[in-house]
């Protein structure tokens, strides 16, 4: 993995400033801190930071290529998996390839067949191909990877990390009341297509387009779609198997150690096992990491997201498949210390100790493995959450795992936010979004709510826990794959009926039938359990008392934005749900120290 950025201008050479795109390459080295390079000329100024996973030798980018008499310049970030056949296609085509990196695969697909080439690739990816007059541009299906942006002027700024644009002298750290609005109401996610920061967006996933001396054009090359299941119950259970099983296999190409996050959940069970018996079959012993937070034996409560702890579950697997098996343990102070970091890492507020352990372990694993699998995307894409099988929480006009869209927003002075008004906006935008899923004429009720549930988990949960992942494990100069990102996964998924999917009424039953010979009943028949969060009551004294301490700095904005009133109230009070499943007192006092950070670090303004 690596990570791009680029500033594009075809009208005022004076706007490619070498000194600029240096130094917005520069915040961005923890993604790629093995190599950089530079491609430089009156129009496009191309940098590029690489983090070394596939012919770490040759595939140094910027990449230029000489096809038919004309050069093509690539920097990419990602990793395509269907390279092998890619490859078959360009030497069927009488090319020479100099490389055995995937960087080459993709440079000579946009080559041979321009924007059509995005549909061919299967796999995370974000990159810009310079082509004489415009920049090709172009992002996986699901936003694996980042690609965010600013236009100024006549100038196209973009970057990995929202950080690399801001060390642009034209992009400042800028909110308007729209973005206030995201950040108060929906974080850690936010609307497709923007970046919080006024005139930041994002290319949206399953987009490219160009930018040339006209402006920019961008368009979507894949939609989810709608289609008639003409098969049986065991042709949905045989299909699911073969795409998924494909899919793991086909992510464990590495020319560097490769490991596994294993919780002890059967979406990162289902990917260990496939991944160890691959590595049986080669004499080799997968490594596997599961993570655990100093305490949480003593203190866990199960809730009706986390019923039980994954500790016991993630060892017992490990012994089963007999794997290395490495449990990281976070600490109180540690993940009080990450929590800074982790938003400076995503250069946003973010999921508090949910943000922070994950960077540190992270930059555990990096000690030993530079790629990793992770267990992401099961839930939204099979219906592991409550608002697949709850019909009221679809039935409301704003996102389901919000339950109350004015209760955190209530700690905040109401001069500030307009509530009223922010939430009329962010309904309409959810109402607008949700319009457009695909669904057929005769789809049942039941249908059409499997339909809803997962294009608003696939577009919303997903893609927020997906930037968790990328921009914790980047910062570590860890790559994280995510198997059941595959769209060919997805794509099947979708068209199987919801009565096949929930048989039972068990949560993900068609992943549990579809993979059932790789784990043992204990895994296939747990309940789901997210991502861990830390029960140590330590944690919530710690981070309350720090927050208390900004609140009595000068520096800090949350004296000035918070109802003080409501906050002491929400200290005093035993209620602990706050914002969905991950989101309790402690993770929202957490938060509040993230939110103030961001503010006073970035120097942050509101508009």
């Amino acid at each position: 993995m690596c990570s791009i950025c680029g500033i594009l201008d075809f009208k005022t050479p004076a706007a490619i400033d070498r000194t600029v795109i240096e130094n917005m390459g520069k915040t961005m080295v923890h993604r790629g801190p093995d190599q950089d390079g530079l491609f430089i000329n009156d129009v496009v100024a191309l940098q590029h930071n690489r983090l070394s996973i596939m012919d770490p030798k040759n595939g140094l980018q910027p990449m230029t290529r000489t096809y038919e008499g004309k050069s093509y310049t690539i920097i990419y970030n990602g990793e395509i998996y269907n390279t092998p056949e890619l490859r078959l296609d360009i030497l069927s085509k009488g090319i020479v390839l100099e490389t055995t990196c995937d960087t080459e695969v993709v440079l000579y697909m946009y080559i041979l067949y321009k924007e059509e080439c995005a549909s061919k690739l299967n796999g995370i990816f974000a990159f810009a191909v310079y082509d004489t007059d415009k920049v090709y541009l172009c992002r996986d299906r699901f936003g694996v990877k980042p690609f965010f942006y600013s236009l100024k002027d006549d100038s196209f700024i973009f970057g990995s990390e929202i950080k690399a644009l801001l060390a642009h002298p034209n992009v400042e750290p800028v909110i308007d009341k729209k973005g206030l609005w995201q950040l108060l109401f929906l974080s850690p996610m936010k609307l497709c297509g923007t970046g919080i920061f006024k005139d930041v967006q994002e290319i949206p996933p399953a987009t490219h387009g160009y930018f040339n001396k006209d402006g920019l054009t961008l368009e979507k090359y894949w939609t989810l779609k709608a289609k008639p299941f003409t098969g049986t119950a065991e042709d949905a259970i045989e299909e699911t198997k073969i795409i998924l099983t494909d899919a793991i296999k086909t992510q464990l190409v590495s020319d560097v150690p490769l490991c596994t996050f294993l919780s002890g959940g059967i979406d990162s069970s289902i990917i260990s096992s496939v991944a160890s018996r691959e590595y049986k079959q080669k004499g080799e012993i997968l490594s596997t990491f599961s993570f655990e937070y100093l305490g949480n034996k003593e203190n866990f409560k199960d809730t009706l997201f986390q019923p039980e702890a994954d500790d016991l579950y993630a060892r017992y697997l490990a012994d089963y498949l007999g794997t290395n098996h490495t449990v990281l343990t976070a600490t109180t102070p540690k993940i009080i210390e990450y929590l800074t970091e982790a938003t400076r890492s995503r250069d946003l507020p973010g999921m508090a100790d949910i943000d922070s352990s994950l960077l540190f372990y992270c930059r555990e694993v990096k000690k030993t493995h530079t790629v990793a699998l992770s267990g992401e995307c099961a839930d939204e894409i099979f219906g592991g959450y409550p608002w697949f099988y709850r019909p009221e929480m679809l039935h409301s006009e704003f996102y389901p795992w919000i339950y109350d869209p004015f209760k955190r927003v209530s700690l905040f002075k109401e001069g500030l936010i307009n509530s009223k008004e922010a939430y009329e906006y962010l309904s309409a935008e959810y109402l607008k979004d949700l319009s457009t899923f695909d669904r057929l004429d005769d789809d049942s009720e039941i249908m059409l709510q499997s339909r809803k549930a997962t294009y608003l988990s696939t577009r919303y949960f997903m893609t927020s826990l997906l930037e968790r992942k990328d921009r914790m494990s980047m910062a570590s100069g860890v790559e994280v794959r995510v198997p059941f990102s595959d769209h060919r996964v997805l794509e099947y998924v979708y068209n199987v009926p919801w009565e096949i999917k929930f048989a039972g009424d068990v949560e993900k039953s068609l992943l549990r039938q579809a993979m059932h010979e790789y784990l043992p009943d204990k895994i296939l028949n747990r309940k789901k359990s997210p991502y861990p969060k830390t029960h140590d009551p330590v944690y919530e004294q710690k981070v309350i008392a720090i927050l208390k301490d900004r609140l009595n700095d000068k520096s800090s904005i949350l004296s000035e934005i918070l109802n003080m009133t409501q906050f002491e109230d929400f200290l005093a009070s035993s209620n602990q749900t706050w914002f969905g499943q991950l989101m309790s007192r402690p993770q929202l006092v957490s938060w509040l120290i993230q939110l103030d950070y961001w503010f006073t670090e970035l120097n942050v303004t509101i508009e």
